[in-house]
């Protein structure tokens, strides 16, 4: 098992309660899991409380052996009740929640126990704090990124003509187990889940489903219409595998093109107008570009080599963005999308994916998660880039 440090809780709460001064917060709950495992080091049920001054507490609900384990905090109280928070924090005047994730009932009943306790939401400040990757989270996803190569690498040797979509999924995650992959990919949505086998061949990769991506493929049933499916892989054509792997909570997120025999023409030059893309915008975000800017540019760029109705999808199911922050969750800042008006900083961890959709034929694409550090990016998952023929 690795721990987060207590040096690490430390610096993200230092940081986490400027953003709080600056937002004139008293306190802050942190009931969804995902925030606060990021400032406790434990996803055991609980909810932390982050006061602007004094030590934070996790009031945990179960369990707490191992909750005591895991967070290096020094403040630990089990409850049964909401009621029991109340007595622990004194009385603060506006308090932080996260409103973007928490339901409605949650909320309805923390009004009633704070009494006349102002309510905001502190979500902004959460996803802002986290967009920054310290060097213990760098670590973790950079091991991460070292199960994904193996997994890639894998491929050549399992894959073969009349193999399922679905079976070659699970043979990768099955693999990718062994290595430490979680399985669980988390995203902050309430209507998305997120999973490792995003495989999709010939014409599948050209099916749009219910996911905010340039192509959603053909999925196991109504209930699951996305993804691989029980489809068969045939001899020439187009394999994308868009396979996410996470280590200790952290995530990498890859896409890697392959073929049985020979790839089609149209799909091997448009994968590699995507390669360049890929390489271009990254250039140009080291030049302190904005997130909107380097999205537009990109899109000039597949509009220049002749693959502006295919980049990112095809209209009227084009997706309005090319990469997606990533870390404890998959989908965070930054993005380099439209109205995003910041740059890429410094300590900044994203997944680029330029991709291509052919109506009726099929899809392809390249996606790397980046750093950027020391004033250059560094592509974290180091995995072959070129279109692998399987014989």
């Amino acid at each position: 098992m690795i721990y987060t440090p207590k040096e690490e809780i430390q610096n993200r709460t230092a940081r986490l309660r400027a953003l709080m001064e600056k937002a004139s917060l008293d306190g802050a709950f942190f009931h969804y899991k995902i925030d606060y495992y990021y400032l406790a080091g434990t996803m055991q049920d609980a909810i932390l409380y982050v006061p602007l001054e004094g030590e934070p507490t996790l009031f945990v609900r179960r369990e707490m052996r191992r909750a005591r384990r895991e967070s290096p905090l020094s403040e630990l109280i089990p409850i049964r009740s909401l009621k029991t928070i109340k007595e622990h924090i004194g009385n603060p005047r506006r308090v932080g929640l996260q409103l973007d994730v928490l339901p409605y009932n949650f909320v309805a009943n923390f009004h009633k126990l704070l009494g006349d306790v102002e309510m905001t939401d502190i979500s902004p400040l959460i996803n802002d704090l986290r967009k920054i990757k310290s060097p213990f989270e760098i670590s973790l996803m950079e091991k991460a990124a070292a199960i994904a190569k193996k997994v890639y690498a894998k491929v050549p040797e399992v894959l073969r003509e009349g193999i399922m979509e679905i079976e070659l999924g699970g043979i990768l995650e099955a693999y990718a187990k062994t290595l430490g992959h979680e399985g669980l990919l988390r995203v902050r949505s309430q209507n998305f889940e997120a999973y490792s086998w995003h495989i999709l061949s010939g014409k599948v990769g050209s099916i749009v489903s219910q996911m905010n991506s340039p192509m959603g493929g053909l999925g196991m049933s109504p209930a699951f219409p996305v993804g691989a499916s029980r489809k068969k892989i045939r001899r020439g054509e187009q394999i994308m595998i868009d396979f996410g792997i996470c280590y200790h909570g952290y995530q990498v997120d890859e896409t890697r093109m392959f073929a049985i025999g020979s790839m089609p023409e149209l799909f091997a030059k448009a994968y590699e107008a995507c390669r360049e893309i890929h390489y271009r915008v990254l250039d140009k975000a080291l030049e302190g570009v904005t997130c909107a800017e380097l999205f537009q540019y990109s899109v000039d760029l597949a509009q220049k080599m002749g693959y502006g109705d295919n980049y990112l999808g095809y209209a009227p199911h084009k997706v309005n963005f090319l990469a997606h922050g990533i870390g404890i969750e998959l989908s965070e800042p930054p993005f380099i999308a439209t109205n995003m008006n910041y740059p890429i900083e410094e300590g900044m961890t994203f997944a680029i994916e330029p991709k291509m959709v052919f109506p009726r034929k099929g899809c392809c694409g390249i996606e790397n998660t980046v750093l950027m550090e020391k004033g250059r990016y560094r592509v974290l998952s180091e995995i072959d880039e070129r279109i692998i023929i399987v014989d």
